[in-house]
């Protein structure tokens, strides 16, 4: 892991959510939104994806 990296700073170990887009014009103005709600909207957005928050990157890696 790279030492300046996000997660390296934030000390971020779990993909819990994602989303997928065909633009990335969608996907920017999606994050935004995101990223404007209340910690409490971002928690109920992760537990009604993935209730048990389980780390989601090996399915990443699947694709």
């Amino acid at each position: 892991m790279h030492p300046d990296s996000f997660t390296s700073n934030y000390k971020t170990y779990k993909l819990v959510f994602y989303e997928g887009f065909h633009r990335i014009e969608v996907a920017i103005a999606r994050e935004k939104q995101i990223k404007a709600g209340s910690r409490k909207t971002k928690n109920e957005l992760i537990t009604s994806f993935n209730p048990s928050w389980r780390d989601l990157y090996e399915d990443v890696q699947l694709w």
